[in-house]
């Protein structure tokens, strides 16, 4: 009887666990002589207020295009608009400037960047197949809820796929309310120093983390 095969051992993340390795020790350091992050978040979040909600906003419907992290905008919003536009107010706009910005980011992969990007992967020996009908939900369904690739390296895979833009649309922007409205949750409440808000943020991203799980074992069991 033959010995059962092993499944492939996945590569630790070397990278990311030095970086974050890295981070604590830098944090660890500062908090031992003295440092003090609060005012540092004070100054941020006074400096971010004081540019305005047209600015925030419309540097988040765009920057996440050309690699911007989006927590980076989620994370502070709550906390920094909800005073004055409510916290329902600043998840709706966030939705708004993602909505607008996975419209540009696949106009960028698809027609205005296509030949730069198309040139570089094959210069590596790489090329993105296009989508078709029967095909296109499920490959944006896997891309987006696969675990590692950013935000905006997504956009661009789907886009130079040719993934349809309504389908790229309505499945990118569903997958993106859980986390977006949990980071916001979750960012107010961490820099409010409220518990039950943070609390409320993380079962948000928590059970967008068991969803995707859930959806990517279903997809990634059906043909390619």
């Amino acid at each position: 009887m033959d010995a059962p095969a092993r499944s492939p051992r996945r590569k630790l993340p070397l990278l990311p666990l030095a970086i974050a390795t890295a981070a604590g020790i830098v944090a660890a350091v500062l908090l031992l002589r003295g440092f003090e992050f609060q005012p540092l978040e004070v100054r941020g979040i006074e400096l971010i207020r004081g540019a305005g909600p047209l600015a925030f906003f419309g540097a988040m419907a765009i920057l996440p295009s050309v690699g911007m992290p989006l927590l980076a905008f989620t994370i502070p919003a709550g906390e920094v608009f909800a005073p004055r536009l409510g916290l329902g107010g600043v998840i709706a706009i966030s939705l708004a400037a993602i909505a607008f910005n996975l419209a540009l980011s696949y106009w960028l992969a698809r027609y205005a960047l296509r030949p730069l990007v198309s040139r570089i992967l094959e210069r590596y020996g790489y090329r993105v197949p296009r989508a078709t009908a029967a095909n296109a939900l499920s490959i944006t369904l896997l891309v987006r809820l696969t675990p590692g690739p950013p935000y905006s390296v997504q956009c661009y895979l789907l886009g130079l796929a040719e993934v349809p833009f309504r389908t790229f649309m309505i499945v990118s922007w569903l997958c993106l309310i859980p986390w977006a409205v949990g980071a916001i949750v979750l960012g107010q409440g961490i820099l409010n120093g409220n518990f039950k808000l943070a609390a409320a943020g993380l079962a948000v991203l928590t059970g967008a983390v068991l969803v995707v799980q859930r959806l990517r074992r279903k997809y990634e069991s059906r043909p390619a």
